[in-house]
C-alpha cells in the first residue's frame, strides 16, 4: 500500500511555521497557554543557546524531565535545533551512564540545580548539565549554566538531521539507540494528523510520558502539526483526568491500553463528567487493546475508540482503524496509515492475504538504522523492509492482526501459541480487570502457559475456576497451567504490561 501521506519531507521548525502566531499550542492543566508564536520564538532562543555552546543539528541533547508544558516545549525546541534524547527520569544512575555513554551526549538537560542520579552521571562522564528554569508563558524557559563554546557555523536543521534519540526497550541486554530524523518525525506527525482528523478546534489532552514514543509523536507533534492544541499534564492520573475533561474540555486523548483500564475503572464513580465530555475520538496504541475494553470504552464515553499499531522504528505510527463512517474492525490494528505495511517469512519472502509471518514496513517515517549497531541492521532489515519483531496477518481488505511479538511466543513442546489470545480469552471473565499470559519454564515441555491476573475491586477467583472458565473457550493444551493472581502486574517504562522475563519477576522458576 502507498503513503497516507505524501508530502515532501520537512523538519519540525517547518512544522511549527504554518500556523497563526496567535493560536493556543501548549497548555497547562490551569488553562494558561503558550501561543504558536511564542513557541516558535522558544525554539528559535533555544537553538541559539545550544549554537552558543557549540551544540547544533544531529548533535545528541539528553533530556531527564517530567511531563508539563514546559517540558513539551523544551522537547520541541530542543528537536528543533539537534537531537533531543529524553530519558526515563525512574532510571538509575548506571542505567543513567551507560545511557548518556551510548548517546555521546553533548549536554544534559534538567529541572533545577539539585544533585540527582542523572547530574551525578553526567559529572562522571564530563557531560555539560543545562538547568530548566521555568518562565511565563506556561511552557516558557530558559537553559541556565553549562559550558559556553560556541559554533563556528551554526545552520538550521534540515530533513535529514537526527532529530530524536530513543532507546528500544527490547528483550536484549543491550538496548538498542534509533535515530529519527527531522523528516521521520514530520511524517509521521502529519500522518497522525490526518488518521485522526485532527484540525485547529481539536485539544489533546496528553497523558503519555514525555519520555516515550507515543506521547512525543502520538499525542504532541501530531497536534502542532495540525496546528491544534496540547494539554501537557503532570502525567497520568486516572482520578484527576475525570476533572480535566469538565476543565479543559479535550476533543481526545491517546493512552496505553494499562491506562484505558484504569479510566473505565473510575468511570463508574465520575458518571456526571464522562456525560458532560466532548470527546470525539479516544486512541489508543502501543500495546494491544482488548475486545472487551475496546467495547467498554466506546459504551461508556460514546465515541469511537481508535485502535492503531506503532513502534519507536516506525516514529510512532504505522497502522490505525479509520475513524468512522471508514470501518473498524475491533481486534485489528487497523490499516497501513503512513508506511507500506506487509507481511513476510522467515527466508524475506513477501507473503499472501492471510498468510501469517514477521509484519514488515518501510517508507519515510521508518529509521534508516540503528547506531554503530550493524548487527541489529542486518537483522532486521530485509530487501528494503523493517522487520518489526511481530507476528501477524492481513486480511481481504487489508486490515491487520497482531498474534504476539515472535520473542513473546510460548513454545509449549513444539507447539507455537500466541499469549495474546489467551489475554483475551481471560479478559472476558467478568471478575478479571488484567491479564497477562506469558511463557513458564517446565521440565519436559520446555515451556509452559502462565498467566499473571488482576481481579476487579472486591472480586474473588480461584486457580481452579479460571482454569475451567478458560477450557471452556480454548484448547486444552491453551490452558494456562500456573496461574498468579496478584495485586498489579509489573509494566515496562511506556506502561505497557510486561511478558517476556514476567516468571521470573513473578518467582517462578
Amino acid at each position: 500500500m502507498g503513503s497516507l501521506i505524501e508530502a515532501a519531507p520537512a523538519t519540525i521548525a517547518e512544522l511549527l511555521a504554518a500556523h497563526d502566531d496567535a493560536a493556543p499550542a501548549i497548555r497547562d492543566v490551569d488553562g494558561d497557554c503558550m501561543t504558536y508564536g511564542q513557541l516558535r520564538a522558544q525554539a528559535e532562543a533555544t537553538g541559539a543557546a545550544l549554537n552558543a555552546r557549540g551544540i547544533g543539528p544531529g548533535d545528541a541533547v539528553a533530556m531527564v524531565l517530567g511531563n508539563g508544558p514546559h517540558i513539551a516545549a523544551a522537547f520541541t525546541a530542543v528537536a528543533s535545533a539537534a537531537a533531543a534524547a529524553p530519558l526515563h527520569p525512574g532510571l538509575r544512575e548506571r542505567e543513567l551512564r551507560e545511557s548518556l555513554g551510548s548517546l555521546g551526549a553533548k549536554a544534559l538537560v534538567v529541572e533545577g540545580s539539585a544533585r540527582t542520579p542523572a547530574t551525578a552521571a553526567a559529572l562522571d562522564l564530563g557531560i555539560p548539565i543545562l538547568s530548566l528554569e521555568p518562565t511565563t508563558p506556561s511552557g516558557g524557559f530558559r537553559l541556565g549554566d553549562g559550558l559556553a563554546a560556541g559554533m563556528a557555523r551554526p545552520r538550521p536543521a534540515t530533513p535529514g538531521d537526527t532529530a530524536l534519540l530513543l532507546h528500544t526497550s527490547g528483550t536484549t541486554a543491550r538496548p538498542k539507540l534509533v535515530p529519527l530524523s527531522q523528516a521521520n518525525l514530520a511524517t509521521s506527525a502529519r500522518n497522525v494528523a490526518a488518521t485522526l482528523r485532527l484540525g485547529s478546534e481539536d485539544v489533546c489532552l496528553n497523558i503519555m510520558p514525555l519520555f516515550h514514543i507515543h506521547g512525543l509523536v502520538g499525542a504532541l507533534l501530531a497536534s502542532l502539526r495540525a496546528g491544534a492544541t496540547v494539554v501537557a499534564t503532570p502525567g497520568f492520573h486516572a482520578m484527576r483526568l475525570f476533572r480535566w475533561l469538565d476543565r479543559l474540555r479535550p476533543t481526545w486523548y491517546s493512552a496505553v491500553p494499562t491506562m484505558h483500564q484504569a479510566i473505565l475503572q473510575r468511570a463508574r464513580r465520575n458518571l456526571e463528567s464522562v456525560a458532560r465530555s466532548r470527546l470525539r475520538l479516544i486512541r489508543s496504541s502501543s500495546a494491544a487493546l482488548p475486545p472487551t475494553v475496546l467495547a467498554s470504552l466506546e459504551d461508556r464515553f460514546g465515541c469511537p475508540v481508535i485502535e492503531s499499531y506503532g513502534m519507536t522504528e516506525a516514529s510512532h505510527q504505522m497502522a490505525s482503524n479509520p475513524l468512522p463512517p471508514g470501518v473498524r474492525k475491533p481486534g485489528t490494528v487497523g490499516v497501513a496509515a503512513g508506511p507500506e505495511v506487509a507481511v513476510m517469512d522467515a527466508s524475506g519472502n513477501l507473503l499472501s492475504t492471510g498468510e501469517t509471518g514477521e509484519v514488515v514496513i518501510r517508507g519515510p517515517n521508518v529509521t534508516a538504522g540503528y547506531v554503530d549497531n550493524p548487527e541489529a541492521n542486518a537483522s532486521s532489515f530485509s530487501h528494503g523492509w523493517f522487520r518489526t519483531g511481530d507476528q501477524g496477518f492481513g486480511d481481504e481488505d487489508g486490515y491487520f492482526t497482531i498474534t504476539g511479538r515472535l520473542k513473546e511466543l510460548i513454545n509449549r513442546g513444539g507447539e507455537k501459541i500466541s499469549p495474546r489470545e489467551i489475554d483475551e480469552v481471560l479478559l472476558e471473565h467478568p471478575a478479571v480487570s488484567q491479564a497477562v499470559a506469558f511463557a513458564a519454564p517446565h521440565a519436559k515441555l520446555g515451556e509452559e502457559i502462565g498467566a499473571a491476573i488482576v481481579l476487579e475491586e472486591g472480586a474473588s477467583l480461584t486457580r481452579r475456576q479460571l482454569q475451567e472458565f478458560a477450557a471452556e473457550r480454548l484448547a486444552a493444551y491453551k490452558v494456562p497451567r500456573v496461574v498468579r493472581i496478584v495485586d498489579a502486574i509489573p509494566k515496562g517504562p511506556s506502561g505497557k504490561l510486561k511478558r517476556v522475563g514476567l516468571a521470573r519477576d513473578l518467582g517462578i522458576g
